[in-house]
């Protein structure tokens, strides 16, 4: 709004104003934005300024929108108040101090405004950094000076290869590049940390000075106070980590924070045990070494040294140390506490079940160390780790097999867990196969936020079992998702079927095993109740029955997971696909033999009238013929006695005749039965014999 108009646009504005001039009357004043707006709104408007032919164009919308949109033209171009138009050229200055006085003041003392000041045109001004008539506040994200912005506003002078950096030849930092790269500008930068610090947290937004000057908010002798804007208590938190020699130059004296960390490559530190674990190690690194209520304190060398806290000074995790005491662990009174460096895992342990009881105050609570030991924790995936795969189990058994002290609070039919889950599937796959990547106690139940299968944020509540089990079995549970059992599709005032109504949760089989299959209609059944029955029925089902676990089964006609209406064209069982589905056992099936009704029953009149009518025909028939036979029995009964009676009347007679005829035999007297005579023709017995005898 301050500089020459080129001379098309003079031109037009001289006719328009001549013209408004002999409308209005009296001259028109440039009181209003949208007489300025008249000019300066064309995208085109261009003006001559130090030789160089610069755009004077504002876009209204982007003035609008500013901070200053409240504000009229003439409140900071003060000398066109009342100035006809079109106005004069050139425009003084701007003065920002009539509303920003003690902003304007600390830039003028600044190496900016010094660098102004003698003329150098390097040297930021307001609009430099927060535009001009576009200008926004602070925090918001369009402004220039928005803390995700500072890194590239400053930038624009201070990143290698700028005329500042060419012409001051400043290349010693590269400082825009290593703060990307530092801990501050990666957590601003690729985080999104608003509350990370950026160049003006640290050398301020307008009273930047040399690090050489006393006053500087960068000076060594007040960069401390600087950091303590973020990092409070910078003293306390410092005593855990740095060296006790440190402390012992001069007494409640830190050293300058640039000391150890760069001011544009600020890392975490971690520093080398040095004196202040030697100092502990002097007493602790005695085996004998106890406490007064006859707790071992010593703690192994080697431990330490091997464990995920190797870079961790001892004063870190025991924080009650004081280092102006010859032994500095005898004012430590509070236990460690592990959520100074781990408050993400803290937190989840709080809410946990473990946590509450811990909060609760009951002694069989488990605490950090009894999970992850002491002084020799190692990570997840060191194999002598007692939270790696293989060995969690037997950390988690320490409580929860029968007996422990976990174990006995248990209610119902969940006893015997760890027993349970060593012959599953999973437990066998881990401790016997060694598959590290198969489910575990964390693996379901997670390792610190362990809840109630009753509380709707836990892993194994009902409504998130199929997630928990998706972690591992990610295809299954998306067909899951998409079958008439996931409670998205499921239309049905009953419970629906989780992972664990069907495999159980630490008995989990094959799903080949003939155990499993022989138990899932009982499981099916539990629902389908009718249907199951009607199943029972058929040939498959009374196969099934005796003890063939080959025969079809649920699943294997209407699937496992991916269960469909049969309407569903996706369904094992619709038309499309049904004769398929009975080719996986009849090979020479055809749609014909699809027709098999599968759960036909003879219960049902409306849905089987002819199997209903010729089972009650044949049963009466049945029943018929056996009540006539059962009739004429009964009927025949009395006959076939007495028949009977008759009988053996007769047979005792024919025995008592028989009886006597026999003794009358037996009483009759004995006679003397003549001799028989001599054949004639037949000489003696006694001749006949000498004869022969002399012949001989």
């Amino acid at each position: 709004m301050g500089t020459q108009p080129s001379p098309r646009h003079l031109a037009l504005t001289l006719a328009g104003g001549l013209a408004f001039v002999l409308l209005s009357g009296p001259a028109a004043l440039a009181q209003e934005n949208s007489d300025c707006i008249t000019c300066h709104g064309e995208k085109g408007i261009t003006a001559e300024r130090k030789g160089r032919t610069v755009s004077v164009y504002v876009s209204e919308k982007g003035f609008a929108a500013s901070i200053h949109g409240g504000l009229q033209c003439v409140n900071c171009h003060v000398d066109l108040e009342g100035k006809e138009l079109p106005h004069d050229t050139p425009l003084k200055k701007v003065d920002c101090s009539a509303c920003h006085e003690a902003e304007v003041k600390q830039h003028a003392a600044s190496l900016h405004g010094k660098a102004m000041k003698r003329g150098d045109p390097l040297a930021p001004s307001c609009s430099s950094c927060h535009g001009m008539h576009d200008i926004r506040a602070v925090r918001d994200p369009l402004s220039p000076v928005y803390p995700l912005k500072v890194p590239f506003t400053c930038g624009k002078c201070h990143k290698e290869g700028t005329a500042v950096m060419e012409q001051r030849n400043i290349h010693q930092d590269h400082i825009v590049e290593n703060y990307s790269e530092s801990i501050h500008g990666e957590g601003l930068l690729k985080k999104g940390l608003i509350v990370a610090a950026n160049c003006a947290s640290c050398h301020t937004a307008h009273n930047i000075l040399p690090h050489t000057d006393p006053a500087s908010s960068i000076a060594r002798g007040n960069i401390a106070k600087t950091c303590t804007r973020c990092h409070a208590s910078i003293e306390e938190v410092h005593r855990k980590v740095i060296k006790g020699e440190l402390w012992e130059k001069e007494a409640h004296v830190l050293p300058a924070c640039v000391d150890c960390h760069q001011p544009h490559k600020a890392r975490k530190v971690f520093y080398s045990q040095g004196m202040a674990d030697q100092d502990c190690m002097k007493c602790h690194a005695e085996k004998t070494l106890k406490a007064k209520d006859g707790r071992s304190m010593a703690v192994d060398v080697a431990d330490v040294q091997h464990s995920r806290h190797q870079k961790i000074a001892c004063s870190q995790c025991h924080s009650g140390v004081n280092v102006s005491r010859t032994r500095p662990c005898e004012t430590i009174t509070a236990k460690v506490d592990c959520a100074s460096c781990h408050t993400e895992v803290a937190q989840q342990y709080a809410v946990s079940r473990h946590g509450k009881l811990m909060a609760d105050g009951d002694p069989n609570a488990p605490t950090c160390k009894e999970c992850h030991g002491t002084h020799g924790i190692e990570g997840k995936l060191q194999s002598t780790s007692a939270t790696f795969p293989t060995n969690v189990p037997k950390l988690c058994a320490r409580c929860h097999r029968e007996g422990q002290k976990a174990a006995v609070r248990y209610e119902g039919p969940q006893h015997g867990i760890i027993e349970a889950y060593t012959e599953s599937i999973h437990g066998k796959g881990l401790l016997k196969s060694g598959l590290t990547v198969t489910a575990t106690c964390t693996g379901c139940h997670t390792a610190h936020g362990v809840l109630p299968r009753t509380d709707p944020a836990s892993t194994v509540n009902r409504a998130n079992v199929p997630a928990t089990c998706g972690k591992c079995h990610h295809g299954i549970q998306e067909e899951f998702e998409s079958s008439v059992h996931h409670t998205m599709l499921g239309k049905t005032d009953k419970e629906l079927p989780v992972c664990n109504d069907c495999h159980s949760a630490h008995t989990i089989q094959r799903a080949d095993a003939t155990g499993f299959r022989m138990d899932i209609m009982q499981k099916c059944g539990r629902c389908h109740g009718e249907i199951a029955k009607t199943y029972f029925d058929t040939y498959h089902g009374k196969v099934s029955q005796l003890g063939y676990s080959k025969t079809a089964k649920c699943y294997d006609c209407h699937g496992a997971h991916d269960i469909q209406k049969i309407s569903d064209p996706r369904s094992h069982l619709s038309r499309e696909n049904v004769v398929a589905t009975c080719q996986k056992c009849h090979a020479g099936a055809t749609r014909r033999f699809a027709g098999y009704l599968s759960h036909a029953t003879h219960h049902d009149p409306q849905k089987y009238p002819w199997l209903f009518w010729t089972f009650w025909g044949m049963t009466s028939l049945l029943a018929g013929t056996f009540l006539a036979g059962g009739a004429h029995t009964l009927l025949w009964l009395p006959r076939a006695l007495q028949m009977r009676r008759e009988l053996k009347a007769e047979e005792e007679a024919e025995e008592r005749e028989a009886a006597a005829a026999e003794r009358t035999v037996v009483d009759a007297p004995k006679v003397t039965e003549p001799a028989p005579a001599p054949d004639p023709g037949s000489a003696p017995e006694g001749d006949g014999t000498k004869k022969d005898e002399g012949s001989l």
